[in-house]
């Protein structure tokens, strides 16, 4: 038998995957078998025997319990018993000594973040459900599992209720489901109410967070867009550059993992890392190429930060900093999805399920979600090109809608060949559409051709009520007027 004792460690237990036995001294050994199951197993040699005694499962007995368990075997084999009568005296227990060692909420908390934690998908979530117990719930920690009130519960989270609304609604779900998964284990009374229990208990005895002001992430308006990314195109910190292309993309910072197709132009962020789990394909603009090319890649893996250092990525801290630095400690990072939103809602004709898709937003239809998997990268390619060309673009791009211009269209050779006349030909912006849309597959398109004229640079002098149509290539040419 082993002499030293009390090798392993309570997180340690809690955080072993790797099937095997794991001596923690004295005989007692903590085994995974292949199916991920975990017990505890007594093993000694008694009359040229050898004797193995398990103990039970490890999210019936902590690790305190079955080294108390352990050493009882020890004494009564000192004593010239056999060491399996303590584990009858255990099942069928004498008047009950209180533990020596009471299981707190924070040692359970852990193992039963160890249990299910294989099932979340981000590790992000796996982190802010420890610190989040941890920041907030600290008082409970220590104390015994079973011990835990509603008073308890209620101390936690009363400071943050109104204050931090949103942190104190995660921060009591997850207290409910520990202690729910401890009566399930039987370390509570299951028969008690769950003292972080919201329907009918905590519902009655915390105010309505009803009339909280939202907090929304702080955004720049998006006509101050093209200045600010001038701005940041003179910064030449990594974090500029990994803060430009999110800016770009429209991503959350929290998604800048995945694979680069160059030939493609397309960016494929793993659902691992996406809010709605699913993968995501980022058809990239020149500009953001243009970044991508401004940053070694080395032998970048799909898991690899886009934009890093050694593999590490760029935090949301570090371009928090960054934006602190120029000035713009009022916005975050991820407002600028918000000024995208925004612009594309306000300033281009682009369908709302594209701008969306754009954001890596949902569509609860799954038939139409199906669907516009396969259809919708060209159109959301040049609907991220449009938003690259009003950042650093010459001309801002304008809207059909937004109101009159001059500009001239590039035209296609079979549109000059039907030209009468020569020169400019003046008509409305509702009639240059509808003349368009004859010819190039619809309203949306012709409206789509027309702010690819402005952004491409050839938006001239505005007018009060017309727009200039003028057809140019190698041969200048126009085609008829259309209106009065």
């Amino acid at each position: 038998m082993a002499h030293a004792l009390n090798k392993l460690i309570a997180r340690q237990v809690a955080s072993i995957k790797e099937p095997g036995r794991y001596a923690d001294g004295g005989g007692l050994y903590f085994r995974i078998t292949n199916a991920g199951s975990k017990s505890w197993v007594f093993m000694v040699t008694q009359g040229g025997k050898r004797i193995e005694i398990g103990l039970g499962r490890v999210i019936n007995r902590p690790l305190a319990a079955a080294r108390q368990m352990a050493q009882q075997m020890r004494d009564a084999m000192a004593e010239g018993k056999d060491p399996r009568s303590v584990l009858a005296d255990a099942l069928h227990p004498q008047p009950a000594e209180p533990a020596l060692t009471p299981l707190t909420f924070g040692e359970f908390a852990d193992q039963y973040i160890a249990s299910v934690e294989d099932g979340w998908k981000s590790p992000i979530h796996r982190q802010q459900w420890r610190s989040s117990l941890r920041d907030h719930a600290g008082s409970l920690l220590a104390k015994p599992l079973a011990d835990i009130s509603t008073d308890d519960v209620l101390a936690v989270l009363e400071p943050i209720w109104l204050t931090k609304a949103e942190t104190a609604k995660r921060v009591r779900g997850r207290i409910e489901k520990v202690l729910a998964a401890a009566m399930a284990r039987k370390l509570r009374p299951r028969d008690a109410i769950n003292p972080a229990a919201w329907r009918g208990h905590l519902q009655v005895l915390l105010p309505s967070q009803a009339k909280v002001t939202r907090h929304h992430h702080a955004a720049l308006a998006y006509h101050d867009a093209p200045a600010f990314m001038a701005q940041l195109r003179n910064r030449t910190a990594l974090a500029a550059r990994c803060l430009e292309f999110t800016i770009l993309t429209a991503a959350r910072s929290g998604e800048a993992l995945g694979a680069i197709d160059i030939e493609n132009k397309l960016w494929v962020v793993p659902g691992e890392r996406m809010k709605a789990g699913t993968e995501h394909i980022v058809p990239l603009s020149d500009a953001a190429m243009a970044v991508l090319d401004r940053i070694p890649a080395g032998n970048r893996k799909r898991t690899d930060p886009v934009l890093g250092v050694a593999g590490a990525a760029r935090s949301n801290m570090a371009m928090a900093m960054l934006l602190r630095r120029m000035g713009h400690g009022d916005i975050t990072t991820h407002g600028f999805r918000s000024t995208f939103r925004d612009w594309a809602g306000d300033r281009t004709d682009f369908p709302r399920e594209i701008i969306e898709q754009a954001l890596a937003h949902t569509i609860q239809n799954k038939a139409e979600r199906v669907h516009r998997r396969g259809t919708a990268v060209d159109r959301r390619r040049h609907l991220m090109q449009n938003w690259a060309a009003f950042l650093f673009g010459p001309h801002r791009i304008d809207a059909v809608n937004s109101g009159p211009s001059n500009l001239r269209l590039p035209i296609s050779e079979d549109l000059m060949k039907e030209s009468q006349n020569e020169g400019v030909c003046y008509v409305s912006a509702g009639d240059a559409v509808d003349y368009l849309a004859q010819h190039v597959g619809g309203t949306y398109q012709a409206r789509t051709l027309i702010i690819d004229a402005m952004h491409s640079g050839d938006l001239v002098t505005r007018c009060d009520t017309l727009w200039e149509i003028r057809a140019f290539s190698d041969q200048s040419a126009s085609y008829p007027a259309l209106a009065k």
